[in-house]
């Protein structure tokens, strides 16, 4: 790979959260300063946010790496747990030992952990509790993890929580059933996106932590990192490697701009302007509207309403001055050539749109949007993809770049945050070059892609209708009437003839054929049916009258 190309002892960019590779900017050096005075001092919560991406995971590793000697630290990394399980994966990451009758009960787990607590304090320890992705904690969890804290003593509270999450958890704790949970967070702290000099502080870090012995990426294209990921970490480190890879492929030391451009239209599947072309195209813009202004100022047929007589003398003869030469008139312009006012239209941003149409930007009116483009209703706000499920559809979410929404090719819920750590989420309905429709009131709206990718950071979610009832990832070895629908399906596909009886066993020809199809379709080409490919294929073959992103599926070749 590109590491020994460049003298690096290990890739910098992997997404994967390491403390040894912590940037400690502004932003981030302060949000660990909060936690560890979060954890010196006695009980109640700690709040830290941050968008998608900003480095939330990487700082409480390095919180960790810092924990002082007399602190027991209970981590949650799935905290989509019922409220028992969520007391258990305390009592266990605590080492308190339950019995198999005490593990069912609420009761006997509280009373086990307030011992623990109990003698804990008393030989001068602390114990803190971080849960992160906690945003995705259902509301009884919230409850039990606010009754926690009732764990005291007459001066101090014996237990410590940090709830680490997105922006969304903040939206969480504003409920009105939750400002008891609420109103006890000591300090709150919410992460922001990197600026443009620490976007190339970050990059050169990571680089010299890597081994790097001089520079690689050039000023501009340091820039060019910041102008595309907005200073989000994930999606720097993402571009970062991808135009490593590509410097590497292409036997280029040096990685400028141009190629910073080319490596993040690869990932996420759209051109990426210069931008000394828009200012070039700005610029000319505006000559040519100065350059009408003139035209029109020197052309337009101006009336002239004085007169050059001079007032006649009551004393002697008049005397009249001479007259100036006689200037002109031009012909009026025929009605085809006359100059036309030029009306301004004023095009909302994305933010005005998601303002005024607060309403259709819930969770709730995003699947019944969704839902009705197949033909499906809502019954509930509550387990829309359950609700789904019974109309024979399916949801798959994940994380992606427009280059995969165009793969899919089939309507979407994106997951947008806004700049002051707001979500909204809205249905994509339509795909081009450069714009996205999206479905925001009556009309839909086509929106710039550049515009929607300063808030969408790849989060989405969308339903298809798999031909099995429990769609599952299909791989070597496996058996049945799915591997069939597979192999039939590749074959239609390819304008293939359908064997009468294909096989049901996932053997390495078929591997060879998915891989194949996931190339063709820009997937991760691993011979693995997983639920994207799945949905690719269904689109290649879509129903008559199902709805679509592009206006005619992509087949293979």
């Amino acid at each position: 790979m590109y590491t020994s190309f460049f003298g690096l002892s290990e890739k910098p960019f992997a997404i994967t959260p390491d403390p040894r590779y912590l940037y400690l900017s502004e932003r981030h050096a302060e949000a660990l300063a909060h936690l560890l005075y979060g954890i010196n001092e006695s009980g109640g919560f700690i709040q830290l946010t941050g968008e998608v991406g900003t480095g939330k995971t990487t700082v409480v590793r390095t919180l960790l790496s810092r924990v002082p000697q007399h602190a027991d630290v209970a981590v949650i990394l799935n905290p989509r747990v019922t409220s028992g399980e969520f007391l258990l994966t305390i009592c266990e990451e605590l080492g308190i030992p339950l019995s198999e009758a005490d593990r069912g009960s609420v009761k006997e787990m509280i009373d086990a952990l307030n011992r623990r607590l109990l003698s804990t304090h008393a030989s001068g320890r602390r114990v803190i509790v971080i849960v992160d992705e906690a945003q995705n904690l259902e509301a009884d969890v919230l409850e039990q993890v606010r009754l926690l804290t009732n764990l005291e003593t007459p001066t101090q509270k014996l237990l410590q929580i940090i709830l680490i999450g997105q922006p969304e958890l903040r939206e969480l704790l504003a409920r009105n059933d939750l400002r008891q949970l609420a109103q006890r967070i000591t300090g709150r702290y919410h992460l922001h996106p990197l600026t443009r000099e620490e976007t190339k502080g970050y990059v050169k870090h990571r680089l010299r932590v890597a081994g790097a012995a001089g520079e690689i990426f050039t000023a501009g294209a340091l820039d060019e990192v910041h102008h595309i990921s907005g200073g989000i970490p994930r999606v720097i480190n993402v571009t970062c490697d991808r135009a490593l890879l590509g410097a590497y492929t292409t036997d280029t030391r040096r990685i400028d701009a141009a190629l910073v451009r080319r490596a993040a239209a690869e990932v996420y599947g759209r051109r990426f302007t210069p931008r000394w072309m828009v200012w070039s195209t700005t610029a000319a813009a505006a000559l040519v509207l100065v350059g009408a202004g003139v035209l029109t100022w020197r052309f337009w047929p101006w009336t002239d309403a004085t007169t050059s007589a001079l007032p006649t003398s009551t004393n002697g003869p008049a005397v009249t001055a001479a007259a100036p030469p006689a200037r002109a008139t031009p012909a009026p312009l025929s009605p085809s050539l006359a100059p036309v006012p030029v009306k301004t239209v004023v095009t909302p941003s994305l933010i005005e749109l998601l303002s005024a149409n607060a309403a259709n930007t819930t969770s709730a009116a995003a699947f019944r949007r969704l839902l009705s483009l197949w033909g499906s209703a809502l019954s509930t706000d509550k387990n829309p993809c359950a609700q789904a499920a019974r109309a024979g559809l399916a949801c798959l979410t994940d994380r992606g770049s427009w280059g995969q929404l165009r793969a899919l090719n089939r309507p979407a819920i994106l997951d947008l945050n806004d700049d002051q750590g707001g979500i909204a989420r809205v249905v994509v309905t339509a795909l081009d070059d450069d714009y996205a429709t999206l479905a925001l009131g009556e009309k839909g709206q086509r929106v710039l892609l550049t515009e929607i990718s300063r808030y969408w950071m790849g989060d989405f979610t969308l339903v298809w209708k798999p031909k099995m009832s429990k769609p599952r990832e299909l791989s070597l070895g496996m058996k049945g009437e799915e591997v069939r629908w597979l192999r039939r399906s590749l074959a239609a596909v390819r304008g293939a003839a359908e064997s009468l009886d294909p096989l049901d066993v996932y053997d390495q020809s078929l591997a060879i054929a998915v891989q194949n199809f996931q190339r063709d379709h820009r997937l991760n080409a691993d011979g693995i049916a997983g639920l994207q490919t799945q949905v690719v294929l269904d689109t290649a073959l879509a129903e008559p009258g199902s709805p679509l992103l592009l206006a005619a599926p992509k087949r293979g070749g």
